[in-house]
């Protein structure tokens, strides 16, 4: 097992390769009362026989309002009080909504995160960040609060499917770009996806160890955590016009092309590091580029992004393999600009 500390408003540990049940057993003997969200889709593998258990609908689909105020529901019959816990089990939205929920309750009561895919392992379950989704945006209401311990259990991997595998591995690959270029040399050794789950347990310990050192330093997004957005803002604007039909790491695939692309543009990055970006996601069957749905509906979701500046662009860039610069005010004609390099 591998522990990696993590600093915020208190100390908590992120454990790689330990078995959840063993884990999920000691964290309901030290609560009087627990209570368990984990999406419908892993009922059966999950098989808890825990009497308080809110099951949930898959995907981004989990995180609204009218979720929260049914769980609150719940809490508040059950009578949850401050010594009591909410412990998410599932993919990022699951945890994003666990811990909102616990941030929310009693003003924060505490949470254990037990991510189940590698994008949550490697990204959501990590850093205490918490939200919901509303009409305007993903992630606009929300808040800062830490779980008590993040539980990966690995094993869980090996029935996630390829398409959400290769969805997590997005955001590993976001991590070798902006800091650790031994995350990148890794996958371009492996040769498909068989290869890139052989080393998961590698990905994921260099991953959170980044994201554990950026999060320690910079908890509530100062500046220095904002890194850890690099290609998100496109992304993020993708999922919305979306739907979220695509997977949250499809759309952080798309993003990081564009990223990339308006690096080159302000930054100077060499186009050679852009390209080979795009064919180690095009390697593990992520997308690097969109239809033309139409610029201006983009724009104007990436203005209401919370990195957004009184409706200001800004962007995480590169001019160097693991070294990112902000860019503010991007202009729109930019934007556009790169927009239109990324339709096939």
């Amino acid at each position: 097992m591998v522990e990696i500390q993590v600093n915020s408003e208190h100390t908590y540990q992120v454990k790689i390769g330990l078995p959840f049940r063993e884990s999920l057993e000691k964290i309901l003997t030290n609560h009087h009362k627990t209570l368990i969200i984990a999406p419908r889709s892993l009922q059966v593998q999950l098989g808890l026989h825990h009497s308080d258990v809110f099951y949930t609908e898959d995907g981004e689909a989990q995180k609204d309002i009218a979720t929260v105020i049914e769980i609150w529901k719940i809490l508040g019959e059950k009578k949850y009080g401050r010594k009591d816990a909410i412990v998410g089990i599932g993919g990022g939205a699951t945890t994003d909504l666990a811990g909102f929920v616990a941030a929310t309750w009693l003003r924060g009561i505490d949470w254990y995160a037990i991510p189940t895919t590698l994008a949550a392992m490697v990204d959501a379950a990590v850093g205490g960040k918490t939200g919901i989704n509303t009409s305007s945006g993903k992630n606009l209401v929300g808040s800062f609060h830490s779980p008590q311990e993040v539980i990966i259990d690995s094993e869980f991997l090996e029935t996630l499917s390829d398409r959400d595998f290769s969805a997590g591995l997005a955001e590993v690959i976001k991590t070798g770009i902006i800091a650790d270029v031994t995350i990148l040399e890794s996958l371009n050794q492996v040769r498909d996806l068989s290869g890139a789950r052989a080393i998961a347990h590698e990905l994921i310990a260099k991953s959170v160890r980044v994201k554990a050192g950026v999060v320690s330093d910079d908890f509530k997004e100062g500046r220095l955590r904002e890194i850890l957005n690099f290609g998100h803002t496109f992304g993020h604007a993708i999922e919305k016009r979306e739907k979220y039909a695509l997977r949250h790491g499809e759309a952080v695939a798309i993003g990081l092309i564009y990223a990339l692309y308006l690096s080159e543009s302000q930054l100077n990055l060499d186009p050679a590091f852009s390209q080979s970006i795009k064919e180690l996601l095009l390697k593990f069957s992520l997308p690097v580029g969109i239809v033309d749905i139409g610029f201006a509906e983009l724009f104007s979701l990436m203005q209401g992004d919370k990195k957004s500046r009184s409706e200001e662009l800004r962007f995480i860039g590169v001019d160097q393999v693991a070294h990112p610069v902000w860019l503010e005010s991007v202009p729109e004609s930019i934007a556009r600009e790169v927009y239109d390099r990324i339709i096939q």
